[in-house]
């Protein structure tokens, strides 16, 4: 299994207690839950945590047509996009990446990479992320910086790719 990690924008965390999710879903319901992502996928938490982003990547059902609409140009493996207002938070904040001990876990997304724990977890180190876009450009992330998301949402999810969309409830409106 792949090294499981949260990302807090805390840096004194010393055991993770399962909560409810704001995100509510068919997986976790009303359980109480400590998330923790994939370290594949970890870029997709290397932004502030009320920043609204799109993410994808390819997969094994992603068409030829939607790698060229989608990706343009870019050779990245992975495309996040955020919106142009979270760009000075981007380049301020300092993130915590908890590794966590994965025996308790539960894959409940495989595309998204999401795992949860309903039992209390002890960190068993922390990474400290204080340049968020060195960050991403270490991990083969195109970050794209748009006015708004909306219309990238709507392509990414009427298409053939594997996506995230994160936090969209703070984007800008339509």
């Amino acid at each position: 299994m792949e090294r499981l990690f949260h990302v807090s924008d805390q840096a004194d965390i010393q055991r993770f207690e399962p909560r409810v999710s704001p995100s509510v879903n068919e997986v976790v319901q009303d359980d109480k839950v400590v998330w923790a992502i994939a370290e594949s996928l970890l870029h997709n938490y290397l932004f502030p945590r009320d920043c609204p982003r799109v993410t994808f990547y390819a997969g094994e059902q992603t068409t030829q047509e939607d790698r060229e609409r989608l990706w343009q140009t870019s050779t990245a493996k992975h495309i996040v996009a955020i919106e142009s207002c979270w760009v000075s938070n981007m380049l301020t904040e300092t993130l915590y990446g908890y590794v966590l001990p994965d025996e308790t876990f539960e894959k409940t997304d495989d595309i998204a990479r999401y795992y949860i724990s309903r039992k209390a977890v002890e960190p068993i180190s922390v990474i400290v992320f204080n340049n968020l876009f060195l960050e991403l450009s270490r991990r083969d992330v195109e970050v794209r910086i748009l006015p708004s998301l909306w219309a990238l949402r709507d392509a990414v999810v009427n298409s053939t790719v594997n996506f995230s969309i994160i936090r969209m409830r703070n984007a800008q409106p339509r």
